[in-house]
């Protein structure tokens, strides 16, 4: 990446940045992800994340360095499905597992060498008892013994750590009223700290970089809705099925995004929270994609839109006052947070309204967002007992004509719009009569 291809990405990060600034993010990193080459990559993104103000809970997995423990006192792991069945003896070996781990982790957060980009990060990471935990009990007759699941998120104490700029970091595991330390899934761990936090975001990251697409197994599914993925589950196993499931819990409980990305890709991570394209499988409970009436807060995210078009001659342009003043005209598309399109109608007399300042993110434009802002507007204008609405463009003609507007002459205008047309732009009248 030169230079100016540098300054465009961070320049096009800015409104994610914004978006994020104060939201809590929970995010899962299997034993595996701690074993990687990539993990060292992993923590100065989670240092990043930290320093743009991202309120950041860790969770951290650690089945292969037990079952390294395990194999170190020649003790066999038992299972039942992808559960361990955690005895006495296994127990032992996930106390020394996860404290190594966890250990490991705190130190990688504690870099703080000159040329490197943790230097002056001086991070705080902050753990402890915040996990309760229960039994698993019995189940088909198999006593999972110090196997268990969590019972209750310490919210309070979490917040408070994370209002004080801190990274909590959670292990795979929690404690019992009576003192008895469990073995939990780090999933389990994940998604109920996240719905205990009503937090903004689970990312779990494992060694897949998402949901394989039906059309092939190399493809990854960008983005699916919860119904989507419950129709899904049945052809899913292993890591992608209780990575999925966790991810429908949490939206299903009220979490807005759920992301699975894999701890194997560098810069995933910044990838997925920054860029449009991503780097996994976004599950949302619906349509992230947002058509809605824009309000004063929408402002300056309209301008980021416009400036670009107005600078090319595409729009006429508009001031910052301007906008607010007329923004209860506008209708807009959001996408994770960002506007992505806007059109305005503007009514002149009882039956004839003009559909102004149409414009849709150049990432975005095939994708028939303007079909959707044009539909809106006109069953708008059709509420209002418009008859006609009219538009005047200089670069997209035959995108109106394709939807039944019509060439007109400036006579056919307003008496009020006429005053104010631009001969210099010389722009074109189409008129559309609504049915």
């Amino acid at each position: 990446m030169d230079n100016s291809q540098y300054v465009k990405w961070f320049r096009h990060s800015s409104p994610y940045i914004n978006a994020h600034r104060g939201k809590t993010f929970v995010l899962m990193l299997e034993g595996d992800a701690i074993a990687d080459n990539n993990f060292a990559h992993i923590v100065q993104d989670i240092a990043l994340l930290n320093s743009l103000g991202v309120r950041l809970v860790i969770v951290h997995g650690a089945r292969p360095q037990i079952d390294q423990a395990l194999n170190v006192l020649n003790i066999k792991s038992q299972f039942n499905g992808d559960l361990r069945i955690t005895d006495q003896a296994a127990l032992n070996a996930v106390r020394a597992a996860i404290g190594i781990v966890k250990s490991d982790i705190e130190a990688r957060l504690s870099i703080g060498l000159p040329n490197t980009p943790m230097h002056g990060a001086r991070i705080r990471v902050v753990s402890g008892n915040f996990v309760t935990a229960k039994p698993k009990g019995v189940i088909n007759g198999i006593d999972f013994q110090h196997t268990g699941e969590v019972r209750r998120i310490d919210r309070r104490a979490i917040g408070q750590q994370l209002d004080q700029g801190n990274i909590v970091l959670l292990s795979s595991c929690g404690y019992s009223p009576s003192g008895e330390m469990f073995n939990l899934a780090a999933e389990d761990v994940a998604t109920q700290t996240a719905i205990s936090l009503s937090a903004e975001k689970l990312i779990l990251m494992g060694k897949d970089e998402g949901l394989p697409s039906n059309k092939a197994e190399e493809e990854v599914i960008s983005q699916i809705t919860t119904d989507e993925l419950s129709q899904l589950m049945s052809r899913l196993k292993g890591e992608h099925k209780i990575h999925a499931q966790s991810c429908l819990t949490a939206v299903k409980a009220g979490i807005k995004r759920a992301h699975l990305l894999s701890h194997k890709v560098d810069g995933a991570l910044l990838q997925e929270l920054f860029t449009h394209e991503g780097a996994g499988t976004l599950i949302t409970a619906g349509d992230y994609e947002q058509l809605r009436q824009a309000s004063i807060e929408d402002v300056g995210g309209i301008l980021e839109l416009l400036i670009p078009l107005e600078e090319q001659g595409i729009l006429v342009r508009r001031s910052r006052e301007v906008l607010e003043t007329e923004i209860s005209r506008f209708k807009l598309i959001e996408r994770d947070g960002i506007i992505i399109a806007c059109a305005a109608l503007y009514p002149y007399s009882t039956e004839l309204a003009e559909l102004a300042c149409v414009a849709v993110s150049e990432e975005y434009r095939s994708g028939n967002r303007g079909d959707r802002l044009l539909n809106a507007l006109s069953e708008q204008a059709k509420t209002e007992n418009m008859k006609k609405i009219f538009v005047l463009t200089t670069r997209t003609a035959h995108w109106f004509m394709e939807r039944g507007f019509s060439e007109a002459d400036i006579s056919a205008l307003p008496q009020e719009r006429q005053s104010l047309y631009n001969f210099q732009r010389n722009s074109k009248i189409f008129i559309k009569e609504l049915i």
